[in-house]
C-alpha cells in the first residue's frame, strides 16, 4: 500500500469526529493534528508540560496549534513532586505516561471530545517503549497503527508537504540511566548542554546523556561537531557544566524508523526487545492453533514469550513482511 493510501485511511478514521490528541509537536502528533484539522468536526490538542522537556517545547506546540487552527490546552504535571518518578526505576516511562494520559483523557472528556488518540505508529511496536501499554489501557485510538504507517513514512509525508514540526520533543529524563536519581540540577545541566550544541551547530537533534562524570553526545549530524573544530568548544562548555570526560556516540541519530525482516525461503525470525504477555496476546488473536506457557502458534507464525517471532511458509518476502506488520498490533508486551 502506498503512502497516500495510508494517509487516506487515517483521514477516514478522523473524519467528522471530535478528535482530541496527546500533542507534543513532534512528527507523529503533528501529523495527526494536521490531518485532523482538515477532516475532523473539531480538534483539540492537549499538551502536558512536565517541566522535563527541551527548551521551547510548550511554545512550539502553541505555535503549531495556531498554524493548524485547532484548539489547544496545556496542562502542568510537576514530576519533581513525584518521588517514585525521581527514583527513576525501570517503570519510569510507564508511570509517566500513565499520569499524562489520564490527564489528557480527563481534559478531552471535559471538553466534549470523545475520540482520543495518540501518534503511536507501527514502528513503535518493535521498539522498547513500554508506554504503549498505557495507550491500550486507556483505550486511546491509534490511527497510524491502524493505517500501518512507519516513522519513516510519517517524516516523508511531513517533509514533502512542508508541514512544520519539532525534531526535539523527547523528555530530558531519558538521558539519565535507569536507577539513577533524577534531579532538577541534572535536567538543567542536560538542557543547557543540548541547547549549546544546537545553537552552535547545524544539528537538529542532539542528546547529551548524563553518566555522572561522563557525558555522551548523540547527534543527527556528526560532521557538524567537527566542522571548524567545534568539538573543542563543545568539550570545554560541557566540562564547565560539571562533566569530567566527554565522549561521542558514533551511531548517528536517525529517527526514520521502519520495519525490515531477514526473510529466506519464505521464513524469518525477528527478536523483539521485550517479552510477550501470551495470555493478553491470545485474546487478540483468532484461530490459535497451539498455546502453552512458552509460545502461541497461529497460521504462519510462532510467537514466543521471550519476544521471538518466527514466520514461515510465505510465498514471498513481501507477503511475509506484510503479514508481520499485520500481526504486530495484536501482540501485547509485559
Amino acid at each position: 500500500m502506498n503512502l497516500e493510501n495510508k494517509i487516506n485511511i487515517v483521514k477516514d478514521i478522523l473524519k467528522d469526529k471530535k478528535v482530541a490528541i496527546g500533542f507534543s509537536g513532534g512528527a507523529d502528533s503533528t501529523l495527526i493534528a494536521y490531518l485532523s484539522s482538515k477532516v475532523a468536526e473539531d480538534t483539540l490538542a492537549v499538551t502536558i508540560d512536565n517541566h522535563l522537556m527541551p527548551t521551547g517545547f510548550v511554545e512550539n506546540t502553541e505555535k503549531l496549534a495556531r498554524i493548524f487552527g485547532i484548539k489547544h490546552e496545556i496542562a502542568e504535571i510537576d514530576f519533581y513532586e513525584d518521588e517514585s518518578f525521581l527514583r527513576n526505576d525501570s517503570k519510569r516511562c510507564y508511570d509517566c505516561r500513565k499520569q499524562m494520559y489520564s490527564r489528557i483523557k480527563e481534559i478531552a472528556l471535559e471538553n466534549g471530545f470523545d475520540f482520543i488518540c495518540d501518534g503511536n505508529n507501527i514502528s513503535d511496536l518493535v521498539l522498547d517503549r513500554p508506554g504503549i501499554l498505557i495507550t491500550y489501557k486507556n483505550k486511546f485510538n491509534t490511527p497510524f497503527i491502524e493505517a500501518k504507517l512507519t516513522s519513516k513514512e510519517i517524516h516523508e509525508y511531513l517533509n514533502s508537504n512542508n508541514i512544520p514540526y519539532s525534531k526535539s520533543t523527547t523528555c530530558l529524563a531519558t538521558r539519565i540511566p535507569t536507577n539513577t536519581q533524577i534531579t532538577a540540577k541534572k535536567i538543567e545541566k542536560i538542557g543547557h548542554c543540548e541547547d549549546y550544541i544546537l545553537a552552535n551547530t547545524d544539528c537538529e537533534i542532539v542528546k547529551v546523556r548524563d553518566f555522572g562524570e561522563l557525558g555522551i553526545i548523540e547527534a543527527d549530524n556528526l560532521n557538524e561537531l567537527f566542522k571548524d573544530n567545534k568539538f573543542i568548544y563543545i568539550n570545554d562548555e560541557l566540562k564547565s557544566r560539571g562533566f569530567k570526560k566527554i565522549t561521542l556516540n558514533l551511531s548517528q541519530i536517525n529517527d526514520d524508523e521502519y520495519i525490515a525482516i531477514d526473510c529466506r525461503k519464505g521464513s524469518f525470525s525477528y527478536q523483539l526487545p521485550f517479552t510477550i504477555n501470551l495470555e493478553n496476546t491470545k485474546m487478540q488473536l483468532k484461530e490459535v492453533i497451539f498455546a502453552d506457557e512458552e509460545k502461541i502458534e497461529v497460521e504462519n507464525f510462532e510467537i514466543f514469550e521471550n519476544g521471538l517471532i518466527k514466520g514461515h511458509d510465505f510465498k514471498t518476502c513481501e507477503i511475509a513482511l506484510n503479514a508481520f506488520i499485520e500481526i504486530l498490533p495484536k501482540l501485547r508486551r509485559n
